[in-house]
């Protein structure tokens, strides 16, 4: 089974659409005896990261993601809370991967960075399993503000003014700053991807 993670930041009806669609066992929910039932976590949001984080802290949900060893996926505020802190605010974030959000120059492109946007992959990282089957500039739906810089644990990039993370990863934590739920194919794709690795090709499914 596969917890989506409900902290009041949105996006679980799109998420769990998705799962609908590739037959995916999964619950939605906030409790930590649901979690440490998983076998993996979808980690979604929108919104800002301020409210994300003191509903996250809460429920207990901080010191629960920090600790985990089972495999997380981020999508979007999720990837983005994964990092040390961000400029929106600025607030301190979960602190599980090096990094700090920054906010798109305005005088630049328009803010927020919203439609689709081809994604690459960082040299070195062609192989990595989220990426099986998803070809080169490859596009995904993107709606966001901030932006990873690239870092060492960046698996993918997009750009708009300049590259940025698009997919990253370390350990058991994985993370996109698109929508992949939203992104036809490919994003079911990525997703499929992603249960793959989960239950090393060998998944449950709904009844």
């Amino acid at each position: 089974m596969i917890a989506i993670i409900d902290y009041k930041a949105g996006n679980l009806a799109s998420v769990s659409n998705a799962m609908d669609r590739l037959a995916a066992s999964y619950l939605i929910t906030s409790r930590l005896a649901d979690l440490d039932q998983a076998d993996g976590i979808i980690f979604p949001g929108v919104g800002h990261a301020a409210p994300a984080m003191r509903e996250l802290q809460a429920a207990g949900l901080d010191s629960w993601l920090r600790a985990t060893r089972k495999p997380v996926l981020g999508i979007c505020l999720g990837l983005q809370l994964l990092y040390e802190s961000t400029t929106e605010g600025p607030t301190d974030t979960l602190g599980i991967l090096a990094g700090r959000l920054l906010k798109f120059d305005a005088t630049r492109e328009k803010v927020p960075h919203m439609g689709w946007n081809t994604v690459d992959a960082s040299p070195g990282k062609e192989q990595h399993p989220l990426l099986k089957n998803i070809a080169p500039g490859t596009h995904f739906y993107h709606v966001h503000s901030y932006y990873v810089p690239v870092t060492e644990d960046t698996v993918a990039t997009s750009s708009y003014s300049h590259p940025f993370t698009a997919i990253a990863a370390r350990d058991n934590f994985m993370g996109v700053q698109f929508h992949p739920e939203k992104s036809g194919k490919p994003g079911e794709q990525l997703l499929r991807n992603y249960l793959d690795l989960v239950y090393g090709g060998m998944r449950t499914v709904t009844a």
